[in-house]
């Protein structure tokens, strides 16, 4: 079974690009293909009729020659438009739908569409107008993708990305924007644009016309306008006989996905909608088992579940009361995806997917159809159900605001009541200790930089609207992505109940309460399987997140996961900072349980989806199979190691950081002060600063051109307090740092500036705590908020003290670790400045530069201020601040924690180095 493709256009190679698109489905589906070719436009198709399977083959044309269609999907009530069409005069063929929709675009238009309740994607081609039309369900349930080229006219489109791929009209090449917001959002399938530059996807709803004139794109159905219409009135209220009816109709909507000529099963995961699929196939055969709209499930449904023995994340017991329940009507196949398989067939399964999925829950999916094709050629499953009815713990939330947004104060207290346990669960996982992240510090700060001003948002507080917009753009759409390429890979065709227009409208029709009360989602589909499911199931509380055990997996695979984040490859992308990456899937290694694994596998799908579609050289096979065929141990980098394939050319030590100055006046002492950053490696826990300091000093000394430091020009040496910190073991991994509650809480009322996080991280927080106690730290805290009602500043760090304002928190900006870091001011940084100055009295320097070398620094500067922390010199502190108030070393990727710092006197005054640079005043 395979979907559709084809071709529209100007250019003389259609024909060519029709064939070349069909060659790509050739390895696809186990019937044979049709090729059509009419004027500028080619079509194609593999598809397994499922009804009417003797007269459904395609490309089906109309008797007169006009209309030709290709589609792929189902209508399933086809037969009451059938009986319309017959009516009206139209004659048939065949018995099946794909005739009938035929049939009704040549009678009625477009506005046939909106009258199809199914799941479909299929092209008409009006050889009359030579026009082509597309059109994609309701729901969007099947694929549709098109890329257009406005220049010649041409149109690819296709079920199957790959197809277009196929076609070779343009360069596959990724949508930058689209891996950012997956990336940084988890926000995948949410508006036309897919992940291949150039490749959109037709919207749910929506129809393309395709002519001379061009390309328009447009609604064919009201559906989403005419749910908020439904959902403003006032709601139904609820009672049995709501309860009863919703029943029924859930049993027509299962009865009419039922309609096959070959054998149909169900996906039993153990959830509540899944289970409802299930068991009310089971109950009704129970009862009624001649009934012939049921035949093709057989004298006994066949259910497919993966389950996970000894895993968190198992169901196997949920699947075992029902199949309890339904002894003898029920024949169930159990699957077992194992960590080692999931790594074995990673390769397909993205390949399968064609584009990055929000985790690996998808694969038990996956699993599930491989095994299901064997027995079956139909299988219906839950999908949609959580959209609809709110089967996420965020709708509670929702809800609530909607509530207090009304002001219905008594139904938000009756709802917090009965929520509490939920609202426990959202304060456990907000005070759970583990440190989050944030991906920018992961990622390319390029990249990062390049998409700043992407921004995703949801309805709050209004329940329906938010149903809507996930059903129809934000969580819905990837599931149906997902279970389309799953089913089509295995050559059979997947149906969802809950994605039915009427059943939704009905739902909409009715109160909230029928949706969500007394802290219970679900709540009439759960009290309409009463007696019908186990109660176990029924009344089960929550489900759990992951569908598969992908933290137990991970760990299982982590040293061949370690080997993709270590890889050349994955360094050479533009997205991903490597470094930091690798340093926290260690970390991971080390402590997998303070971790989740969403992020890592976003990194992970990725780079694999990279190698998958684009890499020419580097065959994603050979790459899994290497990694799982290595076991490396953790290990750290070198301070000097691998700055990275994309690193810049190493900066010489007399040149200054890009967009600064080597020469500053200063504005306390008047005096001109030259600046020389030198570049570094990375330092370490535990580095020798003084024989780092000394090495780069002699490098400094021995390259110094003529005139760039005035003979007998007292310098300075300079260095940053990050450095000084992270060498003395005052700096961690953000990860290292478990923040305690009062941290977490604290830590929201410090104000973020663009130069630094400073204390508004719960990381930081956390490490002023230990620094100065949480006694003083509260103190301050009350002291500075007073003085912000008195307009009066920075009162928190004189109550503070110094220590804690030179904290540091992770900048995004920055170089790694510092990125993903959180440090302490050094310890005792005078006695570090003595140390260091007797290093470079030490070293091998001409002795008319030790003669003139005035002591060390340590400062802590960036864009917004200076503070000199320590040093060994006897010039005022202000003094030596006003030379950094361009900040030149930067606080980016500059790698420049060093610096020499040379006072040339005051301008004009006939020093050697008033003549050598222009100033900069400031």
């Amino acid at each position: 079974m395979c979907g559709i493709s084809g071709s529209y256009g100007f250019g003389a190679d259609t024909e060519d690009i029709a064939r070349r698109m069909n060659a790509c489905l050739a390895h696809r589906g186990p019937d044979g293909e049709g090729v059509f070719f009419s004027g500028r436009t080619g079509l194609a198709h593999r598809r397994l009729a499922i009804i009417d399977r003797a007269g459904g083959d395609q490309p089906m044309t109309t008797a007169d020659g006009r209309y030709t269609i290709i589609y792929n999907g189902e209508v399933y009530n086809y037969l009451e438009l059938r009986a319309e069409l017959e009516a009206a005069g139209r004659t048939f063929a065949t018995d099946s739908d794909t005739e009938v929709l035929l049939q009704a675009h040549a009678e009625w238009g477009t506005a046939a569409y909106d009258r199809f309740n199914g799941m479909f994607a299929f092209a008409i081609h009006d050889a009359e107008t030579d026009t082509l039309t597309i059109a994609r369900d309701h729901f969007g349930i099947k694929p549709l993708y098109y890329w257009t080229d406005e220049a010649s006219g041409k149109v690819l489109f296709g079920s199957e990305i790959r197809a277009l791929l196929a076609a070779e009209a343009f360069e596959a090449l990724p949508d930058d924007r689209a891996v950012y917001r997956y990336l940084k959002f988890r926000a995948h399938d949410d508006d036309d644009q897919t992940f291949f530059a150039g490749i959109k996807r037709l919207g749910a709803g929506q129809v393309m016309v395709v002519d001379a004139d061009g390309v328009r794109i447009e609604p064919f159905t009201r559906l989403q306008d005419e749910l908020r219409e439904i959902a403003s009135r006032p709601g139904r209220p609820y009672s049995e006989q709501v309860v009863d009816e919703y029943r029924e109709r859930f049993l027509e909507s299962v009865r009419m996905r039922l309609q096959s000529e070959v054998p149909v099963g169900t996906s039993l995961s153990g959830g509540l909608d899944s289970s409802a699929v299930a068991a009310v196939i089971a109950k009704h055969l129970r009862e009624q088992p001649q009934d012939e709209g049921f035949a093709a499930v057989g004298a006994r449904q066949n259910t497919f579940s993966a389950v996970f023995p000894n895993s968190r994340n198992d169901e196997e017991r949920y699947v075992d009361a029902l199949l309890s329940d339904y002894q003898g009507q029920i024949t169930a196949h159990k699957i077992l995806p194992s960590a080692t398989e999931f790594l074995q067939d990673l390769e397909d399964f993205v390949r399968t997917q064609e584009e990055p999925i929000i985790s690996s829950g998808p694969y038990a999916q996956y699993a599930v159809m491989r095994e299901a094709s064997e027995h079956v050629t139909v299988l219906l499953d839950g999908q949609g159900a959580d959209e609809m009815m709110a089967g996420y713990n965020p709708y509670f939330y929702v809800y609530l605001r909607q509530l207090r947004r009304q002001k219905r104060f008594k139904d938000l207290a009756s709802e917090m009541v009965g929520s509490r346990d939920i609202l426990r669960k959202l304060a456990r996982t907000k005070f759970s200790g583990r440190t989050s992240v944030p991906i920018e510090a992961l990622l390319n700060s390029g990249f990062v930089a390049a998409h700043a001003g992407e921004k995703v948002s949801s309805v709050q507080d209004d329940l329906k609207e938010r149903l809507l917009e996930d059903t129809f753009r934000s969580s819905l759409p990837s599931l149906l992505r997902y279970e389309d390429k799953n089913t089509m890979r295995f050559s059979i065709e997947g149906r969802v109940p809950f994605v039915d227009k009427e059943l939704l409208k009905f739902l909409f029709s009715l109160d909230e309460s029928a949706i969500i009360h007394d802290g219970w989602n679900k709540r009439i589909l759960r009290e309409s399987m009463f007696g019908i499911l186990p109660d176990m199931i029924s009344k089960r509380r929550n489900k759990i997140g992951f569908t598969t055990p992908e933290s137990e997996w991970f760990r299982n695979n982590a040293a061949a996961l370690r080997e993709i984040f270590a890889s050349d490859t994955f360094a050479s992308r533009p997205y991903f900072e490597s470094r930091s990456v690798l340093a926290m899937f260690d970390d991971y290694m080390a402590n997998p349980d303070k971790y989740g694994t969403l992020m890592f596998w976003r990194l992970l799908n990725v780079e694999l989806w990279m190698r998958a579609f684009f890499d020419q050289d580097a065959a994603l096979s050979a790459a899994i199979e290497g990694a799982a065929a290595s076991a490396p141990g953790v290990a750290t980098a070198e301070p000097d190691d691998a700055e990275g394939d994309d690193a810049e050319a190493p900066k010489s030590d007399y040149d200054p950081n890009p967009e600064k100055q080597l020469d500053l006046v200063s504005t306390v002492d008047g005096h001109a002060w030259r600046r020389f950053p030198l570049q570094t490696g990375l330092v370490g826990r535990g580095d020798d600063l003084e024989a780092l300091v000394r090495g780069h000093v002699e490098r400094f000394a021995a390259g110094l051109p003529a005139d760039a430091l005035p003979a007998g020009s007292p310098w300075y040496f300079v260095i940053s307090e990050k450095i000084v910190a992270i060498s003395q073991g005052r700096s961690w991994f953000t990860w290292e740092i478990t923040p305690r509650r009062s941290a977490k809480v604290l830590s929201r009322f410090v104000s973020r500036t663009p130069a630094g996080i400073g204390l508004g991280d719960p990381t930081t927080m956390e490490l002023a705590i230990r620094e100065v106690g949480l006694p003083r730290v509260v103190a301050a805290s009350a002291v500075g908020a007073a003085g912000k009602v008195i307009g009066k500043r920075g009162l928190f760090y004189q109550v503070v003290g110094n220590n804690v304002r030179a904290i540091d928190g992770p900048t995004v900006y920055s170089a790694f670790p510092s990125n993903v870091s959180a440090k302490l001011p050094p310890k005792d940084p005078d006695a570090v400045s003595a140390r260091l100055s007797a290093a470079i009295r030490a070293a091998d320097i001409p002795a008319e530069l030790r003669e003139s070398f005035a002591g060390t620094v340590v400062m802590d500067a960036n864009d917004i201020g200076r503070n000199v922390l320590g040093s060994d010199v006897q010039v005022a502190g202000d003094r030596l601040e006003a030379t950094f108030a361009d900040n030149p070393l930067g606080q980016g990727r500059q790698r420049t924690p060093l610096a020499i710092l040379v006072d040339l006197g005051e301008p004009g005054t006939g020093r050697p180095g008033d003549r050598a640079r222009r100033w900069t005043r400031l």
